[in-house]
C-alpha cells in the first residue's frame, strides 16, 4: 500500500524555482501538476519517479512537464520523470527504490517501442 500522506516542506512556497514558475502564463497549473507528480510519487510508492503515462492522472500536459523540468523541479529519462530532491524530503526503502528501478526500465522499454513504431 501506497503513503497515505506526503511531506511538503514549509518553505516550498518561497522556492526560487517555483516563484519564477509562478510569474509565468499558466506557470500555477505546472505548479499544481508538480505537487500531483509528489502525491502520485507517494501514493504508488515510486520513489519519486513519474512513468509517461501518469501525465493524465497528475492533471498534466506536455507543457506542463516541459516547465518543470526547464526550471529543474523535475528531471526527464526515457520512461518519464524524476521529482529533483524526493529522497531528501521523502521517506524512501530499500524496496521503494527498487521499484522505481524496474518501472523506469519497463517504461523506457514501452517508450522505445513506441518511438520506432512511429
Amino acid at each position: 500500500m501506497g503513503l497515505q500522506w506526503i511531506r511538503l516542506d514549509t518553505a516550498m512556497p518561497d522556492n526560487p524555482k517555483l516563484l519564477g514558475l509562478l510569474t509565468e502564463k499558466d506557470g500555477h497549473r505546472a505548479a499544481f501538476v508538480w505537487v500531483c507528480c509528489m502525491a502520485y510519487a507517494g501514493k504508488h510508492e515510486t520513489a519519486g519517479f513519474i512513468p509517461r503515462e501518469a501525465v493524465s492522472r497528475v492533471n498534466g500536459r506536455a507543457s506542463d512537464f516541459a516547465r518543470l523540468v526547464r526550471v529543474d523541479l523535475l528531471s526527464e529519462n526515457a520512461g518519464g520523470w524524476d521529482i529533483r530532491g524526493w529522497d531528501e524530503f521523502q521517506l524512501s526503502d530499500e524496496s521503494a527504490v527498487k521499484r522505481r528501478e524496474k518501472a523506469k526500465t519497463a517504461a523506457a522499454a514501452r517508450w522505445s517501442k513506441k518511438e520506432v513504431e512511429k
